[in-house]
C-alpha cells in the first residue's frame, strides 16, 4: 500500500553532503517511496559525490548565494521536467514539482568561538543569506513550477531557537529567521495556490555539518541523555518526517515547526541529570 502516496512526484532535493546528512536520508526515504528526486547542490565536488549516492537521479549545481544560478536551476529543472513529461506520456502533472526540501545551511567559525555580541557582520549577514534568504528566493523562483494544489516545501531548523547555547552562536538567531520565514512564505503562497511551507525541527544530530560547530560532542551527548527515552535524534527519524510533510498525508500541517527531540524539551529537569549535577 502507497501510504504516503509519494510515488511518481517530483521533489527537488537541496543540500545533500554525504550519506549522514538529513537530505541524504530524506532523498533515499522518498526514492524508496517512489518518488522522482532531483538534486541540487552547492559544488561540482558534491555533485560527483551524490551521483554516486544515487547514480541515476539527475543532480544540478546551484550556489544559492547567486540569483543567476537559482534561476537557471530552475529552468533546468523546468526541462527536465517538461522531458520527462512528454517521454511517458502523463497527462497529470507530469511536467510539475511536487515539492522541494531546503536543506541548506551554513555558518563560517574560522575566527574561531566569540560571544555572541561579539559575532562578525559579515559571518552573520551570510549565515542569513545561505540559510534562510535561500529558501525564500528558491520558493519565489520556483512559484510557478509548484504543484499549486498539493505542493509542499520542507526546510531543515533546529528543536529551539530560544535556548541560548553558547557554542551554536549567532546559529540560533538565524533559525530563528528561518521558522518566521515558514509563516509569511505560507500566507503569501496562499494567495494564489495551496502550496504548504513547513520545517522540521530536530535535536542534537550526529552530521557532518554539526561536527564544525565548537564543542559539539559535548552538547550532543549531554541531549541524549536529556531525552525521555536516553537514546539521541536518528537522522532517519528526521528524514521520515520530511517525507511526510512532502506526502498529501499532510495536507493539513502548513506554517508549522515539527519539533523531532525524543522528549527532549519536556525533560531538562530530568532527576539523573540533576542529581549529576549536585
Amino acid at each position: 500500500m502507497d501510504f504516503l502516496q509519494v510515488s511518481g512526484r517530483n521533489i527537488l532535493v537541496m543540500g545533500v553532503a554525504n550519506r549522514k546528512s538529513v537530505a541524504y536520508h530524506s532523498a533515499k526515504v522518498l526514492a524508496d517511496a517512489g518518488a522522482n528526486v532531483i538534486f541540487s547542490v552547492r559544488s561540482e565536488q558534491r555533485r560527483e559525490a551524490v551521483q554516486k549516492l544515487f547514480p541515476d537521479a539527475p543532480c544540478f549545481v546551484c550556489d544559492v548565494e547567486d540569483q543567476i544560478q537559482i534561476d537557471r536551476l530552475r529552468d533546468d529543472v523546468t526541462a527536465l521536467l517538461a522531458a520527462s513529461s512528454v517521454a511517458d506520456g502523463s497527462q497529470n502533472g507530469g511536467g510539475t514539482l511536487h515539492g522541494i526540501v531546503h536543506s541548506i545551511a551554513f555558518a563560517d567559525y574560522s575566527a574561531g568561538w566569540l560571544p555572541f555580541h561579539e559575532t562578525p557582520r559579515p559571518a552573520f549577514l551570510q549565515a542569513i543569506d545561505l540559510s534562510c534568504y535561500s529558501l525564500i528566493a528558491v520558493s519565489n523562483a520556483f512559484r510557478e513550477l509548484l504543484d499549486k494544489e498539493n505542493g509542499s516545501v520542507v526546510t531543515i531548523s533546529i528543536s529551539t531557537t530560544r535556548m541560548a547555547a553558547e557554542n551554536y552562536g549567532y546559529m540560533a538567531p538565524v533559525k530563528a529567521a528561518l521558522d518566521s520565514s515558514i509563516c509569511f512564505l505560507a500566507k503569501a503562497f496562499s494567495k494564489f495556490s495551496h502550496v504548504r511551507f513547513n520545517a522540521v525541527c530536530p535535536g542534537l544530530l550526529k552530521s557532518s555539518a554539526s561536527a564544525g560547530i565548537p564543542g559539539y560532542v559535548d552538547s550532543y551527548l549531554y541531549a541524549e541523555e536529556a531525552t525521555l527515552r536516553k537514546k539521541a535524534v536518528q537522522t532517519g527519524e528526521v528524514a521520515d518526517t520530511v517525507a511526510f510533510l512532502l506526502s498529501p498525508r499532510s495536507s493539513g500541517i502548513n506554517a508549522q515547526g515539527i519539533v523531532i527531540d525524543a522528549g527532549m524539551s519536556t525533560n531538562y529537569f530530568d532527576a539523573d541529570l540533576v542529581n549529576r549535577g549536585n
